[in-house]
């Protein structure tokens, strides 16, 4: 008994033997799978897509180098309703407050470290149509980036029309304050 459990150990032994590392195997089952290429991504293998083609649910912004145009062409399609002015204050404090303060005069949490901000109360920011507050949000201006991926453009709009309520807030013209049923 104990000689066939030894001749038993030294035929598995040697079985195991011939069970090394094959540099050339006696027969390839998929040779694509065993020979295949190393592709590394980024390179040159990716497909470009056809010219002139668009990705899916994606509009194209005509006007990232021309904010003019921009300004006249770009129309608030928006209304001021309570919800819009809602979501304008809470998109406004959310991305525009760290710069520009809570009412946009410049004075945000980080101006300290980085350029005070163009205050949204001055005279020059106060003439701009809202297709051009519209344009900066969207393309950037100077040091501020553009918003066009965190921002949706209905949500750009509002903080437009928030941007406007608390601009009339602060120097309201006469006929602000006949509209709010004030004298003068």
């Amino acid at each position: 008994m104990r000689r066939t459990s030894l001749i038993t150990a030294a035929l598995c032994l040697a079985g195991l033997a011939g069970c090394g590392k094959h540099d050339k195997p006696n027969f390839i089952y998929m040779p694509d799978m065993v020979y295949s290429p190393a592709l590394k991504a980024q390179e040159g293998q990716m497909l470009m897509p056809p010219a002139g083609t668009v990705p899916r649910d994606f509009s194209p912004y005509p006007y990232k180098t021309n904010p003019e145009e921009a300004g006249r062409a770009l129309k608030n399609p928006v209304q001021p309703t309570e919800q819009v002015m809602a979501r304008g204050k809470v998109m406004f404090e959310t991305f525009c407050m760290p710069c520009h303060g809570p009412t946009g005069e410049g004075d945000g949490t980080i101006v300290p470290k980085f350029p005070r901000p163009p205050s949204l109360q001055s005279d020059k920011v106060k003439t701009w149509t809202d297709g051009r507050i519209y344009h900066v949000i969207s393309a950037g201006q100077n040091l501020m980036p553009t918003y066009a991926t965190q921002i949706d453009p209905v949500d750009r709009w509002a903080i437009i029309h928030y941007i406007r309520a608390f601009q009339k807030a602060k120097n309201p013209t006469a006929e602000d304050l006949k509209a709010a049923g004030k004298q003068e």
